[in-house]
């Protein structure tokens, strides 16, 4: 198995992707609108892929976080409400944001299982600072590290509930970005007592069963690497001053914020500290040069992926889709306009 989840180019395998596939064995792979059209096909694809590998536990993720990023989309899926609106919340009825967040992460859960995904990058534990980059925005869940917290929990336990895996990012925190990390690179200038802040929500969610690295630069912590890329950043402050031990993935390694070939990224997040490369666009080119790139996964990673697909503690009865929209909007009520 190579270290690394692979976007795929349409809302069907070609004959390419089916062979390259099935001799490079990537950890698993991330769905995108472009390979979506409706119920039948979604779960179609996926079962394909699942079927090609005959892992019945496949990671096969995808950003369905709500709002304005959301890839199954209406009128064949429901809406989800993004992450502001639980903080909005939260200033009236603390205990409501939380069950609001939980039953809403609930029903996402059941919409993707569903169509056999499994694994959702949510929920957001990035910390929002005044006048940062609007890239993060209304998807985060507030300016308090402990309430960030207590919403990503929630949103972590009803993804697991509906039998899907969450994964908090950006880590070590991407709230302090001025300029958006899909277009350049962002360096946070922010001294060691400032950041922890941003690390706190991870630190508390330190047992969450996936995260995800922000390319950002942080110059307290390592000056000439982003923290994708940084064996300071992932070593000491994820794995050691965070405590996090779950799977670890990069963000996006076409994201502009980094620069080299997708080979070299995908090979030096790896050897950086990440246990998986994310490649995002279904580009052929790029993905056998990554595979070529890339040694086989680590026995320590490969144990943390199998640990992470095991953690959903999804039961064989749940209550109706309908009924969580209904108290998840019930909840939300007093601070929808």
């Amino acid at each position: 198995m190579k270290p690394v989840i692979f976007g795929l180019a349409g809302e069907t395998l070609t004959p390419d992707e089916r062979a390259f596939f099935a001799e490079a064995e990537p950890a698993g792979y991330i769905l995108f609108k472009r390979n979506i059209v409706d119920r039948a096909q979604l779960r179609a694809l996926t079962d394909d892929l699942r079927s090609l590998h005959g892992r019945d536990d496949l990671l096969i993720m995808i950003d369905q976080e709500g709002g304005r990023v959301t890839r199954m989309q209406g009128p064949v899926w429901p809406s989800f409400p993004p992450g502001a609106l639980f903080d909005r919340l939260y200033d009236v009825a603390p205990s409501s944001a939380i069950a609001a967040a939980h039953a809403n992460a609930r029903a996402i859960a059941l919409t993707l299982a569903e169509a056999g995904i499994t694994v959702d990058a949510l929920p957001l534990l990035d910390v929002r600072q005044e006048g940062a980059s609007d890239i993060m925005g209304d998807r985060t869940l507030g300016a308090e590290p402990m309430r960030v917290a207590a919403l990503g929990r929630a949103v972590l336990e009803g993804l697991a509930e509906g039998g899907v895996v969450g994964i908090v990012k950006h880590m070590p925190g991407h709230g302090r970005a001025l300029v958006d990390s899909h277009l350049e690179l962002p360096v946070v200038d922010a001294n060691l007592n400032a950041l922890e802040t941003d690390i706190a929500p991870f630190r508390t969610l330190r047992d969450a069963p996936m995260g995800m690295t922000a390319h950002v630069v942080y110059t307290a912590w390592d000056a000439e690497r982003p923290a994708s890329l940084s064996p300071t950043v992932i070593g000491e402050i994820i794995r050691e001053r965070i405590g996090f031990t779950g799977l670890l993935m990069s963000d996006d390694l076409d994201m502009k914020a980094l620069r080299g070939s997708i080979a070299e990224l995908a090979a030096g997040v790896v050897a950086a500290g990440c246990d998986l490369a994310l490649n995002c666009w279904g580009r052929m080119d790029d993905m056998i040069g990554i595979a070529a790139a890339l040694p086989e996964i680590d026995p320590a990673s490969r144990a943390r992926l199998d640990r992470a697909m095991a953690s959903v503690t999804r039961g064989s009865e749940q209550p109706p889709l309908e009924q969580l929209l209904a108290t998840r909007d019930q909840l939300l009520a007093p601070v929808v306009a």
